[in-house]
């Protein structure tokens, strides 16, 4: 249970929904001035009309930027894989020339004799 002060403090004071602000006192004529600049913006902005093809222009660079945002991907995934295959074959390419130990083709593990046991039999 909340306990509340009945009495409100120095500079507070209560909103529309009745609770409490703090601040400075407002002038007694706050509340007048409010209401007229309300009234005057709402007629302002009754007045303002819209473009008749505002929409279409509005679609028009959306669609525009769409496809650029669609043809810079494409681009991007291109270049990415064109790099991607030209490092794979420059890889592949600097591989010796000579053969390699395991593939030396002469059969010198034969000469040495058989790597596995021979089963009996």
């Amino acid at each position: 249970m909340k306990h509340q002060d009945a009495t409100p403090s120095r500079g507070t004071r209560q909103d529309r929904t009745g609770r409490e602000q703090s601040g400075p006192p407002r002038p007694p004529d706050a509340e007048r001035t409010e209401r007229e600049l309300a009234d005057a913006l709402h007629a302002l902005a009754g007045g303002v009309l819209p473009d008749p093809d505002a929409y279409r222009t509005a679609r028009g660079e959306w669609l525009r930027r769409e496809r650029r945002r669609r043809l810079v991907l494409t681009v991007l995934v291109a270049v990415v894989f064109a790099l991607a295959t030209l490092i794979g074959l420059w890889v592949l390419n600097q591989a010796p020339a000579e053969p390699g130990v395991i593939f030396s083709g002469e059969g010198a593990a034969a000469d040495d004799g058989p790597s596995l046991p021979q089963p009996p039999g």
